[in-house]
């Protein structure tokens, strides 16, 4: 099997399957275990380290002159063999182009399976992992896998939602300012707060940086795609230094929140219930009260982050995930954004 997407990799190591692994992407990071396979792909645009509105205009001009984002090596491809090539077509600039895929497979000898996840919302999310087990031949370790994840979303829904409930803007690029979709709004609706710019179940959208400060977020939450903790923490600056934000709420109360989007929010695989345990806490938690791991209180403008930003672990006490998140459990059920929707499909090439 080749894995074109992270979260893919994610999850056919979840289920068990990482022996069966024979390829991954240039950006597959966990688990561990996957780190010395051949690496398929590579990015074909000079974004690293630029500011977040360079990066933006290098993808734009990509997509507009019809250029690809990210080049498959396919010798090394063909050299693998694999009999299932896992990918995507949900996002156009989060993996190589699908019909690249699929112009790869049918060079390739023999039946060449491409397996494309597309999950909009959690429960899709869920699904993709039992589908995966069921196309590997992992069922039963993909419903293990699945069930555990959804008895640690429930633990969440069935906490008591902060009264009143926060108003909550997820910021999944900086410049431009993008709000995030798909399964995010759903995750914040379930952590017990109140998203009015994204829209659960479709994609991220940009929003101007006045529909910022009309939203008057109680917590902004900082989840650019594609990045870990510590470039978040350096492009916070992005956002806390418009003009403007320091009147809103969530300065005011110093309730601005960093994430490691790239692990616990982009990804859509296994670790995107640890991102609901990182917003129920962030939800309730005060300013310098313990966030979990993957998760920092982004300082005040003109001071710089600490430890985090440097590489070296917060001097805060961490809340691990999976632990009960401080509340009072309720009969509350899961939330009424999750819908659910075909989250794959299969082609076969010859």
């Amino acid at each position: 099997m080749a894995s074109l997407l992270p979260s893919a990799t994610e999850i056919l190591f979840a289920i068990g399957a990482g022996d069966a692994v024979v390829g991954i992407t240039h950006e597959c990071d966990y688990p561990p275990e996957a780190q010395g396979l051949p690496r398929l792909t590579r990015s074909s645009l000079p974004t690293e380290g630029e500011a977040s509105g360079v990066i933006d205009r290098h993808i734009r001009h990509a997509l507009h002159s019809g250029s690809s984002i990210y080049a498959l090596d396919e010798e090394a491809l063909a050299r693998l063999a694999p009999e299932l090539i896992v990918t995507q077509e949900l996002c156009d600039v989060c993996a190589v182009a699908y019909h690249e895929v699929t112009r790869a497979a049918r060079r390739l000898p023999g039946d060449v399976s491409v397996l494309s996840l597309e999950p909009e919302n959690l429960e899709a999310i869920r699904s993709t992992v039992v589908t995966v087990g069921e196309m590997t031949g992992r069922r039963r370790a993909a419903e293990l896998v699945a069930g555990a994840m959804q008895e640690r979303i429930g633990v969440i829904a069935s906490m008591a939602a902060p009264d009143p409930r926060p108003v909550v803007v997820c910021v999944e690029w900086t410049d431009p300012v993008m709000a995030a979709g798909h399964w995010v709004p759903e995750m914040v609706a379930i952590a017990g707060g109140h998203d009015p710019l994204g829209v659960a179940g479709e994609r991220s959208q940009e929003v101007s940086w006045d529909a910022v400060l009309e939203a008057r977020p109680d917590v902004l939450v900082l989840m650019p795609c594609g990045f870990g903790l510590e470039r978040t923490l350096e492009l916070s600056g992005e956002i806390t230094s418009r003009p403007g934000f320091d009147a809103l709420p969530c300065a005011r109360q110093g309730r601005v929140v960093a994430v490691d989007g790239s692990s616990y929010f982009n990804r859509p695989g296994p670790r995107i219930v640890s991102g609901l345990e990182i917003l129920a806490v962030a939800h309730r938690a005060a300013p310098g009260d313990p966030l979990p791991a993957g998760a920092d209180w982004v300082p005040p403008a003109g001071v710089l982050a600490g430890p985090a930003v440097a590489g070296n672990p917060s001097p805060r006490r961490r809340v691990p995930h999976g632990s009960r998140t401080p509340g009072t459990a309720s009969p509350q059920g899961p939330s009424p954004a999750a819908r659910r929707i075909p989250p794959a499909h299969v082609t076969r090439e010859y």
